[in-house]
């Protein structure tokens, strides 16, 4: 069972710190994002959703428990899975690159997928959906800077 990568980008007008604050705040991830609903099912040791908080996303019959392992404002947010979807292993980061027309958003993951060769299968599924989340994004920051 190989590790599997997904790297995808998009690019929005608006400033790295206008869209790493909607990364931040899990609530507004459905709004932008594919997901159906967010809770903060623990907070991380400085309160809220600060490193160590657990965020419950979903989607269907699909509940994920992520947890932030990693913020470096307005630079990079990164999570890991911890339930819910048949991988193991999965650790997300984005990064944020500020340039003069706005910021570039990189969504790379890795993982293994739980069952033998399935992996082609979840990276194919997984890549349609973070190249839908990072769009997304990209848009909704963009929106929220025009009055």
């Amino acid at each position: 069972m190989g590790e599997q990568r997904i790297d995808v980008t998009a690019t929005t007008t608006a400033p790295a710190a206008a869209v790493y604050a909607l990364l931040r705040d899990g609530a507004s991830w459905p709004t932008w994002s594919p997901l159906g609903s967010f809770e903060l099912e623990s907070p991380g040791p400085e309160g809220g959703e600060s490193l160590g908080a657990v965020r419950r996303f979903h989607t269907g019959r699909t509940t994920s428990r992520e947890r932030i392992v990693e913020l470096v404002p307005d630079r990079r947010f990164s999570y890991a899975l911890l339930s819910g979807l048949a991988i193991k292993g999965y650790r997300a980061d984005v990064d944020l690159t500020e340039g003069p027309d706005g910021t570039t958003i990189r969504w790379r993951s890795s993982f293994r997928a739980k069952v033998p060769g399935m992996g082609g299968a979840y990276r194919r599924s997984l890549a349609k959906f973070l190249q839908r989340c990072a769009d997304g994004l990209a848009q909704h920051a963009a929106a929220r800077l025009t009055p």
